[in-house]
């Protein structure tokens, strides 16, 4: 799987142009599955997040950059359809757009769905995060981020890459999330970890990690 784990959405042309070359041909020839369920599970959540997000209302540009077409991909309905179904939709995906709103109950869900497990199994498909939908690839997010609690408490999160990420910096709805706040985050993460704002994303593909950006991001405790 290719990942385009954004901040704020595509907000610039660099992260649309990264996102076209994952895709391997343009956005309006290609197709996406969008997963609204990480926000419902935010503790500020209301029912008119998901609805912009799948409707392509939000500023945060995901569903309505012009594909060929979108559907929705629910993860808590899930578990109540035949598997070979839905299983179906995914591979026959060219994307799949990831809303956000909780990481730890997106998390959750995409365990429970067995969305987590197909997924090293779609090596052409374009996974694209948005905030808590980027921040659940990643091996925790840190206290700082915990809103919904799972029943085994913690922090962790999927662990498909081996960084942390640090969202909306210096962002104006954010005025907490200052560079110095990212530092002092980072510091217990334990790990790699990017502090990025909205003008940012993270590209990782055949295992290799690109910053896409127009805007300020940092690394901090790098591996090498």
């Amino acid at each position: 799987m290719k990942l385009l784990l954004t901040d704020s959405g595509v907000k610039n042309a660099r992260i649309q142009d990264a996102l076209v070359d994952l895709l391997g041909k343009p956005i309006a020839e290609s197709s996406a599955l969008c997963i609204p369920t990480a926000g419902y599970g935010a503790p500020d959540a209301d029912p008119g997040g998901p609805w912009r997000f799948i409707s392509g209302r939000s500023p945060l540009h995901m569903t309505g950059l012009g594909w060929k077409s979108v559907g929705v991909l629910e993860l808590t309905a899930l578990p109540s359809i035949d598997e070979a179904r839905w299983v179906s939709w995914v591979r026959e995906a060219d994307a799949l757009l990831v809303n956000g709103g909780d990481a730890l109950y997106l998390a959750h869900w995409m365990r429970e769905s067995g969305l987590v497990e197909l997924l090293p199994s779609l090596p052409d498909t374009v996974y694209v995060g948005l905030s808590a939908g980027s921040m659940v690839m990643t091996p925790r997010i840190g206290q700082d981020f915990v809103g919904w609690k799972p029943a085994t408490g913690g922090d962790s999160t999927l662990g498909l890459v081996d960084f942390s990420i640090f969202p909306h910096l210096d962002h104006p709805a954010c005025p907490e999330n200052t560079m110095a706040e990212a530092e002092r985050w980072a510091a217990g993460i334990g790990g790699p970890a990017y502090a990025i704002d909205e003008q940012t994303a993270i590209k990782v593909a055949d295992g290799t990690v690109e910053v896409v950006s127009e805007g300020h991001w940092k690394l901090f405790n790098p591996t090498s």
